[in-house]
């Protein structure tokens, strides 16, 4: 049994100063590698023990990739290169800025400079019951419970007598039309088209239905509206329903009843309409700015501390380019993650710090095969074969590691000619805790 009692952290002393990051994602990654040498002792907490590259997670869901192919250890990443490099699996319980002291569940660390690198986690905007019922979106066991949640509705459609029943099954509501629900959604339509009919022979998929329903009144509202109406038309090509101007109401885990009264029978619905800061306990709400998010000067200093810095999707630096803060996706992270680390370095030579200014290298999203839409630099907008070549070349570049580079490379290749998706697999059966008929299904048949 494990007793807390017996457990520390195990930082050894130190006379330089002492870094401590909180979260392994895109900003903290690169902010260890921009600053590992003899200047600094690091320490990095995060709650898992892996660096996930969450753009390809929507593929772990949907049967196209395995989690390995997606995530690197961090301890294999900061080996014995980084000689004054700390990583802990521990879960952070809060901060004291006065002290200058991390908490964490099995005891205190004192930092020098302490940077927030959490990221964020879903909004469900206060709906309880959506939120129960509901599939997000943001780690590999949420992805893994809803690659399973999928194929056993498939199962169960395939076995039932009941018409209604087969409808909820074969209904997929995704909820959120930005760049995880539009992904998300293509590919299930061309899992439909190319995949399950072979699977399931005994099964009409003609009445799967596949439901994007989006509050704004056009898909992926952060992009161009020309890049807007291409994924539409690709959406819509691939048979997905689109719904603008739709909001979600309330979701009983049977049925989603959209404000207007309109009413979808389902067993899925995938939750990618908004995230929240993943925030920290410590700091008070005057600082928490939009979207759950803390407010940070040009320097990364989160507002009122000279010592604590936040980077990445839980950073809001407002800017006259970017009033609302920069957007949610990876490049800030990683940019602000090298340029933190140069400031650092200036800290403790005592010179000033530099401001950091975003470089907005595009936006891409990906809708199905050779179906792509891309936001450049110079107001430069593509779609179709050659976007999707610019879309598949970014995600392998900034894939972490070459064994992952090479597996989602070849898996790429190969479903490129096939449409095979070969992790079509129900590893653990997933079962909502107060669903009584699933868990005696699952017991009887032994599948758990």
């Amino acid at each position: 049994m494990l007793n807390f009692d017996k457990l520390t952290l195990n930082i050894p002393e130190t006379t330089k100063p002492r870094v401590v990051i909180i979260g392994g994602g895109f900003g903290g990654l690169n902010l260890v590698k921009k600053l590992n040498g003899k200047d600094f002792q690091i320490v990095m907490f995060d709650k898992q023990n892996y660096h996930g590259f969450w753009p390809l997670l929507y593929q772990v869901a949907t049967a196209g990739l395995e989690p390995d192919a997606i995530a690197e250890p961090l301890r294999k990443m900061f080996d014995e290169d980084y000689e004054d490099f700390h990583f802990r699996l521990v879960r952070v319980l809060g901060v004291d800025p006065v002290a200058k002291t991390v908490k964490t569940m099995i005891g205190d660390l004192p930092y020098d400079y302490l940077v927030i690198a959490t990221g964020t986690k879903a909004n469900f905007f206060g709906n309880d019951q959506v939120q129960k019922y509901s599939f997000s979106l943001k780690t590999i066991p949420e992805a893994l419970n809803l690659r399973s949640q999928l194929l056993q509705s498939f199962e169960q459609a395939s076995i039932t007598v009941d018409p209604l029943f087969r409808e909820s099954l074969l209904n997929i509501v995704i909820v959120g039309a930005g760049p995880t629900g539009v992904e998300m959604a293509g590919s299930l339509a061309e899992m439909r088209k190319h995949v399950l009919p072979g699977d399931y022979p005994g099964l009409d998929f003609s009445k799967m239905n596949i439901y994007l329903v989006e509050g704004l009144d056009r898909v992926l509202p952060p992009m161009s509206p020309e890049a807007s109406a291409k994924t539409q038309k690709y959406l819509e090509e691939l048979g997905v329903v689109v719904k603008l101007k739709t909001l979600v109401e309330s979701y009983d885990g049977e049925v989603v009843t959209f404000k207007g009264g309109e009413q979808i029978r389902s067993q899925t619905v995938v939750w990618a309409a908004g995230v929240t800061g993943a925030l920290i306990d410590g700091f008070s709400k005057e600082i928490i700015g939009r979207g759950g998010r803390l407010m940070v000067n040009e320097f990364n200093q989160v507002e009122g501390f000279a010592d604590i810095f936040a980077i990445g999707d839980i950073a809001l630096m407002r800017t006259e380019k970017y009033p609302n803060g920069h957007p949610g996706v990876a490049q800030p992270a990683i940019q602000q993650g090298q340029h933190l680390a140069k400031n650092l370095r200036r800290l403790i030579r005592r010179e000033p710090m530099t401001k950091f200014d975003y470089f907005d290298k595009g936006s891409l999203a990906i809708i199905g095969r050779v179906r792509a839409v891309a936001d450049l630099p110079g107001n430069i907008h593509l779609g179709g074969f050659i976007a999707w070549v610019a879309w598949l070349f970014v995600h392998i570049y900034y894939l972490i590691g070459f064994r992952s580079k090479l597996v989602v490379l070849s898996n790429w290749i190969y479903r490129l000619f096939t449409y095979e998706r070969g992790t079509r697999l129900i590893i653990r059966p997933f079962i909502r805790k107060d669903d009584k008929v699933a868990q005696d299904f699952v017991v009887k048949n032994e599948m758990s």
